[in-house]
């Protein structure tokens, strides 16, 4: 998306949209009227975007075959998409995004596979891979192990030209290979786009919302598309006059649900009444526009609202054509939503929850630009129960000998099933080499394996702290294995825009810290004078309790806050809040880690699982062995919907110096139950 190019007074203008890359575009397109923007205007006559995608088309045909060789971490860029490789838990995928230095911009089109234990990046060249872009949508298929990506937008260097893509592509994780989907039927596929959202169910794949780039404004939009995996084909779903839609808007999160998918947020902006001046007024005059006092303008707004979107799937016995029934459904203002609401905050879907990040709120608007607070907090949402809770980091205990404590605390059952299930690890190893080869990645010889393991071990430790990483937005979030991955982000400071170089990983089960994978800074700013002398006098402004900058990338901590106000809107069709700890299915203790929380509660979850299929008619369909392994997916399932509020009474005992739970029927078993263990 663009950035603004202007000199200091027409960049303070465009800036009220600071929060989302899409506003400084729409500004940057609506205030061409200034001599400064003469080089916009020349870079918008002078480039033919359509021959430089060609250019790239024709660069790219020069790789023959899909190769994957060591590099090292991507350059700096923002806008562009984490996700987890769905075949394989040990990777992360990165793709696109754009990169701006004050100058000029530039889009990338490279594929980066992060390997999480081995900490080692490469990258993925393709004969037939998207075009460079920025602000597209991906996400992974919920009945495949593939990855379908949509639309983005590219732009001239000095983004004077925006070209937005409607090509949609299948991502194969394995082979790395790229598919573009050509569309068939009636309905080709959705209009070009970026700023857009895509989740996966079922079958499906449902886009919504993204914005347009008109000649003289940006057109947000809210419309609904689904994209069967099945039958390949896009459709537009009917939906029902008389119930409401959500605005349209861009930047907003949207994950998965068990019934369909949720949307929260977002970014747009909206036609306002603002008063004008007395020198507006006399050119108004002036040029026979009449004397009013008022004018339109194009205001931000950054979205507070919830809604529901419920996808029932056609009948079993229905043609394989049937098309779902879709409705909207407008849900409560989640209860402790971050507060104030911010633009640019990112979220990723995790266990039935959302994970958010970072933001940025408009607090002051003058005739000098917008003063903004940015934000590094950490929340999850409960989808289910529509409340949010903020997280924060634990610092380690000052205790040495906790890991022999640990140790020491494990029951003789524990051991004895860790040494077993050690054993047949071993033992598959070895057949698989005896074997000649492997059947999967998880039976490797065992001499890789150690070798592997001898690198680990050699390897340096990453750093690590314990407060969250610099505030920012519109950072790239992706959770894999639990663990939650920060990429990128955009900070602003002065008329200066800092594009973070680094990737973060937060263990979501411990919040033990953050780890940094790699962080590199930034000095390449190429704006104008003008901005390093407006940034220079906002410093010398700046309170005495305020940290000084260091260097151009080690900004101050802005500032943020919580609030726990909760507010209620209308609700259709959903349940109200109410607590995980409450309902009359098992629930984890205090220090009570999720093998810990089943191995107490197993038989109880296989009851219920049984006790399901017994009211459905398939108790004989199962056998005990899916019977286990349906009744640990319930128990794993309730242990995270838990976990916030178990933390939060942990935090309480540990503040009244209490570290172990244990019940009296575990104490007068005679087995150490291992609750007293922090996770």
């Amino acid at each position: 998306m663009g950035k603004d190019k202007k000199k200091s007074a027409d960049k303070k203008a465009v800036k009220a949209a600071k929060a989302a890359k899409q506003e400084k575009k729409a500004g940057k397109k609506e205030k061409k009227v200034s001599s400064k923007n003469k080089d916009v205007d020349s870079d918008t006559e002078s480039v033919d975007i359509d021959a430089v995608l060609a250019q790239y088309a024709k660069e790219q045909e020069q790789y023959h075959a899909i190769t994957e060789v060591a590099s090292e971490p991507p350059s700096a860029r923002t806008s562009a998409t984490v996700i987890g490789n769905p075949a394989n838990e040990n990777e992360l995928f990165l793709y696109g995004g754009e990169y701006f230095n004050g100058a000029t911009a530039q889009f990338y089109n490279d594929l980066f596979v992060y390997n999480i234990k081995q900490d080692s990046w490469k990258k993925v060249t393709s004969p037939n891979s998207p075009l460079p872009r920025s602000g597209h949508a991906w996400c992974r298929a919920a009945n495949t192990k593939e990855i379908y990506l949509f639309g983005g937008e590219f732009s001239s260097p000095k983004q004077g030209t925006f070209y937005h893509y409607n090509d949609f592509w299948r991502l194969d994780p394995t082979s790395r290979e790229w598919t573009r989907i050509e569309g068939k039927g009636k309905a080709s596929g959705p209009p070009a786009r970026s700023g857009h959202r895509m989740v996966a169910y079922k079958q499906y794949i449902i886009l919504f919302g993204g914005f347009q780039d008109t000649s003289a404004t940006t057109k947000y939009l809210n419309d609904l598309w689904i994209y069967d995996c099945v039958n390949f084909a896009w459709h537009t779903p009917k939906l029902q006059s008389i119930r409401a839609v959500p605005d349209a808007r861009s930047s907003f999160s949207f994950l998965p649900h068990d019934q369909g998918a949720v949307v929260y947020g977002g970014y747009s902006r909206v036609k306002a009444t603002a008063a004008m001046n007395k020198q507006q007024q006399a050119r108004g005059k002036k040029s026979g526009g009449g004397g009013g006092s008022s004018r339109v303008v194009l205001k931000p707004k950054v979205h507070e609202d919830t809604w529901f979107l419920r996808i029932t799937p056609p009948a079993s016995d229905a043609p394989s054509t049937t098309l779902p029934t879709v409705s909207w459904e407008r849900r409560k203002k989640p209860a402790n939503a971050p507060n104030p609401p911010r633009a640019g905050a990112t979220m990723a879907f995790h266990k039935g929850r959302g994970i958010m990040f970072g933001g940025v709120h408009d607090v002051e608007e003058s005739e000098e630009g917008i003063d903004s607070e940015f934000f590094n907090q950490l929340f999850v949402w409960n989808i289910e129960r529509n409340r949010y809770m903020p997280l924060s980091l634990r610092r380690p205990k000052a205790n040495p000998n906790k890991r022999a404590a640990q140790q020491a605390a494990m029951s003789r059952r524990e051991r004895g099933k860790a040494d077993e299930e050690e054993l047949l690890a071993n033992l598959k190893a070895l057949e698989a080499k005896a074997g000649g080869g492997m059947s999967s990645d998880d039976e490797e010889p065992e001499t890789k394996k150690e070798d592997d393991h001898e690198k680990e071990e050699a390897r340096p430790e990453k750093p690590r702290m314990y407060e969250f990483p610099h505030p920012r937005f519109n950072a790239s979030l992706a959770v894999q294995s639990d663990t939650l991955y920060i990429y990128g982000g955009t900070y602003e400071k002065g008329d200066r825009e800092f594009t973070f170089d680094e990737l973060w990983s937060i263990n979501l089960n411990h919040l033990d810290g953050v780890t940094e994978i790699f962080k590199r800074e930034l000095e390449d700013w190429q704006g104008s004078d003008d901005e390093a002398d407006s940034d220079d006098e906002d410093e010398e402004d700046e309170s005495e309790d305020e940290e000084p900058e260091d260097d151009k990338t080690d900004v101050s901590t802005a500032p943020t806050s919580v609030s726990g106000k909760e507010s209620v809107e209308e609700d259709i069709g959903t349940s109200e809040e109410i607590s995980a700890l409450t309902d009359t299915l098992p629930h984890p203790r205090p220090f009570e880690s999720l093998r810990e929380f089943y191995a107490r509660t197993s038989e109880q979850w296989q009851n219920i699982v049984m006790d399901e299929l017994s009211k459905s008619g398939k108790a004989m369909e199962m056998s005990p062995k899916e019977i286990k392994k349906a009744a640990f997916e319930q128990a794993e399932e309730k242990w995270w919907d838990c976990r916030e509020e178990i933390r939060a009474l942990e935090d309480e005992q540990e503040a009244a110096g209490i570290g172990e739970v244990v019940s009296l029927a575990d104490k007068g078993s005679g087995e150490g139950s291992g609750v007293g263990r922090r996770r």
